[in-house]
């Protein structure tokens, strides 16, 4: 699980260099789930905001924030949020009381904290990470050809594609994606809110662990 979670920092963490501005055109913004980009609201009006919290930034990062670098970052924010959610679930699992272990069996064996088990899996199977690294890979592949622009013309690093909506994949096996927008930005701040939680939870466990390991 950690290593999805590093692979993930990897592929994203460079969202986050800066894009050139650019203003959608109303055609476009209809089709990025009725999302308008307007430059006078907080963060282009993107959701995510919720009270009492609201429009949270104390550091100033969305001020003045070209449209292109916002949608960057909050690309970057919903998969890694999408990650951690993951993340906290499995270690969860693998973490007493449940301690189930899907891929090896460790009943007569302590392996130490979640975040040392994929050292485990590398010891007793070191095929089935080739298989997670491809797993991983195409997911960030398929990511790249659905939402990050070609580098053609005027092109910056991790451009997006002008009608792509940050996060929307099209990944939604269970049809849980509302036809209508304001549902969807309900849905969508959820997600937000729950992946920004998941990001501090999983921090707090992998912390203490890693002292464990190296404090033994």
């Amino acid at each position: 699980m950690n290593f999805a979670i590093l692979a993930t920092l990897l592929t994203s963490g460079a969202a986050f260099a800066p894009a050139p501005t650019g203003r959608t055109s109303t055609a476009v913004a209809d089709s990025l789930n009725g999302w308008v980009p307007d430059e006078s609201a907080f963060a282009w009006g993107l959701p995510g905001s919720l009270a009492p919290v609201g429009e949270f930034d104390p550091l100033n990062f969305a001020e003045n924030t070209p449209l292109g670098t916002m949608k960057q970052w909050r690309e970057a924010e919903t998969q890694h949020g999408r990650v951690a959610m993951l993340a906290a679930i499995g270690m969860l699992v693998v973490e007493e009381p449940i301690e189930y272990h899907p891929l090896f069996e460790a009943y007569e064996k302590d392996i130490g904290p979640a975040i040392r088990h994929l050292d485990e899996v590398d010891s007793t199977t070191p095929f089935a990470l080739i298989g997670l690294t491809l797993l991983i890979g195409s997911l960030e592949w398929n990511r790249a050809l659905k939402g990050f622009a070609k580098p053609e013309g005027e092109f910056s690093f991790q451009q997006l594609q002008e009608n792509y909506y940050p996060g929307d994949i099209g990944f939604d096996p269970l049809g849980l994606k509302p036809e209508d927008p304001e549902e969807y930005a309900i849905m969508q701040t959820k997600e937000l809110q729950n992946g920004r939680l998941a990001m501090l939870g999983v921090a707090g466990v992998i912390a203490p662990g890693v002292g464990k390991r190296e404090g033994k």
